[in-house]
């Protein structure tokens, strides 16, 4: 199982409807489909912005962890709205710095017509195994195991 994979299985999400398509060498790509009940207006599709963020947050800590090989929670994310967005939305992230306590990656999200949608800097905790947290350890173990091979 990859680092895409490993993101199916995160319950919200899926229930949001992301899709990490891509993640590997600190570049990370993904994708919601837009339906009604994401959003913000009703019998209106709108995306609420709980939708564009919770893409940018993951896609963004798919970055990190294509890297570090383990749990990166984030620690802050600042977005910036630039457009509403009405169709399917897209995100790519790209790491920017990956120290010892701290990664961090930039996120574009943008809709079907690839026009931005919205910008998204997000700050992610490393360095650590996961073990003894909320987070659990260890469910990354196999994939920095295959990295080692």
């Amino acid at each position: 199982m990859d680092i895409a994979d490993r993101f199916t299985a995160m319950p919200f999400a899926d229930l949001v409807g992301v899709e990490v398509t891509e993640a590997a060498d600190g570049h990370a790509a993904g994708t919601v489909e837009m339906r009604p009940e994401l959003s913000s207006i009703a019998g209106r599709t709108v995306a609420h912005g709980g939708v564009t963020y919770t893409l940018a947050d993951t896609v963004g800590g798919a970055a990190v962890i294509s890297r570090t090989l383990d749990v990166a929670p984030t620690i802050d994310m600042r977005i910036d709205y630039v457009s509403p967005a009405t169709t399917d939305l897209f995100a790519e992230a790209e790491v920017l710095r990956l120290g010892g306590n701290v990664g961090v990656a930039d996120v574009e999200v943008t809709d079907e017509d690839d026009q931005r949608v919205a910008t998204a800097r997000g700050v992610y905790k490393t360095g650590g195994t996961g073990d003894g947290t909320p987070w659990g350890g260890g469910h990354l173990d196999e994939l920095a195991a295959d990295d080692a091979d």
